[in-house]
C-alpha cells in the first residue's frame, strides 16, 4: 500500500505561528507608538538608541539584524521628527554616528510605558516570556547556521 504522506497543516507550521504572532503583536504597538509618532521599525532603533548612544548605523544594524541599506532610511525619519542626530563617525568618515536628541532621550518615559502596556496586553507571566525568548534564541541560531 502506497501511504502518501500529506504535508502538515498551515496551523502545524512553526512558521504560521510566528508569522502570525508577529502580525498581531505590531498591531499591538500600532496605534500606542502612532501616538509617539513612531512606526515599529522606528521604534526598534529607539530601543537600540535608548540602550547605548553614539552608536554607528553600521552597528545598529548589526544590532537589529537588518541591512544598513534599511536602517538608514529609518534613521533619516527619526532625524526629520527631531528624535536623532546624524553625525560623522571620527574614526571612519564613511559611518554615521547616532546621538539622541533631548526630544529623544524624553521619549524612553514612553517607551517603558509602551512596554508596560504590551506585556500587561499579553496576558503571559514573565516565566512564560523568559521561556519564550530562550527557545527563541536557540531558534535563531540554529537558523544562522
Amino acid at each position: 500500500m502506497n501511504a502518501r504522506a500529506l504535508p502538515p497543516r498551515l496551523d502545524q507550521h512553526l512558521c504560521f505561528k510566528l508569522y502570525s504572532t508577529s502580525l498581531k503583536m505590531t498591531q499591538l504597538y500600532k496605534p500606542m507608538l502612532a501616538k509617539l509618532n513612531l512606526t515599529y521599525p522606528q521604534y526598534l532603533v529607539m530601543v537600540v538608541l535608548w540602550e547605548e548612544e553614539g552608536i554607528g548605523i553600521k552597528d545598529l544594524a548589526e544590532r537589529l539584524q537588518q541591512d544598513p541599506g534599511s536602517i538608514t532610511p529609518l534613521v533619516k525619519r527619526l532625524e526629520a521628527v527631531g528624535y536623532v542626530i546624524r553625525s560623522r563617525d571620527p574614526q571612519d568618515e564613511r559611518n554615521r554616528v547616532l546621538t539622541l536628541t533631548e526630544a529623544g532621550k524624553a521619549l524612553r518615559a514612553d517607551g517603558v510605558r509602551v512596554s508596560q502596556c504590551i506585556a500587561q496586553a499579553s496576558g503571559i507571566t514573565m516565566e512564560d516570556v523568559e521561556q519564550m525568548m530562550s527557545g527563541m534564541t536557540k531558534l535563531s541560531k540554529n537558523l544562522d547556521n
